[in-house]
């Protein structure tokens, strides 16, 4: 009985530091008048899109591992909406894989890229300030999922890249990486700030 209770009352560090200082922060230095105003990560999208080897079952597997093993979460299939001769695609064909975190484990799971997984990259010089969209939504991409230390050598091949999309509820982008920044993301220094 305790044990189902412990992880139930289980938060993520980056969740309680975001209630406790981030949120008291952001509001002050952002000049807000209200709480509800204060940027906020409603959810994280990860998903890897399989592209030619959408046939290739053993590739397949691999994406399906690495995808619950970083996320702790069971990816759903996304299929083609449409056909397009050109890239020999058929409306129906499984063309990539998804996982969409909230709550807990998508603060877990931030707080892991932020601290582990990025700064493993090779020639890793922070990330870029100008990959938000209008929405203030950040777009990461990952070229491979062998930085993450969740999984073993064996079960990083063949590689594959990983797309982590961060949804913000914000004013303005600026609010966005403001938010972003006070969790700790690398952005790279002496960019402009879009």
């Amino acid at each position: 009985m305790t044990s189902k209770s412990t992880a139930t009352n289980y938060r993520a560090r980056l969740g309680v530091l975001y209630q406790s200082q981030y949120a008291p922060e952001l509001l002050k230095e952002l000049s807000l008048k209200n709480i509800n105003q204060v940027p906020k990560i409603e959810k994280i999208i990860v998903n890897t899109g399989l592209g030619k080897a959408k046939d290739d079952k053993k590739l397949m597997e691999t994406a399906t591992n690495t995808l619950t093993k970083i996320t702790g979460q069971q990816p759903i299939q996304t299929v083609a909406k449409k056909s397009i001769a050109s890239f020999k695609l058929r409306e129906g064909n499984k063309i990539g894989l998804k996982v969409t975190l909230r709550g807990e484990r998508m603060y877990e799971f931030l707080d892991r890229l932020i601290t582990i997984v990025l700064p493993r990259l090779r020639d890793f010089h922070g990330i870029n300030v100008n990959a938000f969209d209008k929405e203030g939504n950040y777009a990461l991409g990952l070229t491979d999922q062998s930085v993450f230390p969740e999984l073993s050598f064996e079960e990083t091949s063949p590689a594959h890249g990983l797309q982590v999309i961060i949804v913000i509820k914000a004013q303005k982008r600026e609010h966005s990486k403001a938010l972003l920044m006070k969790m700790g993301m690398p952005f790279t220094k002496g960019e402009n700030n879009g």
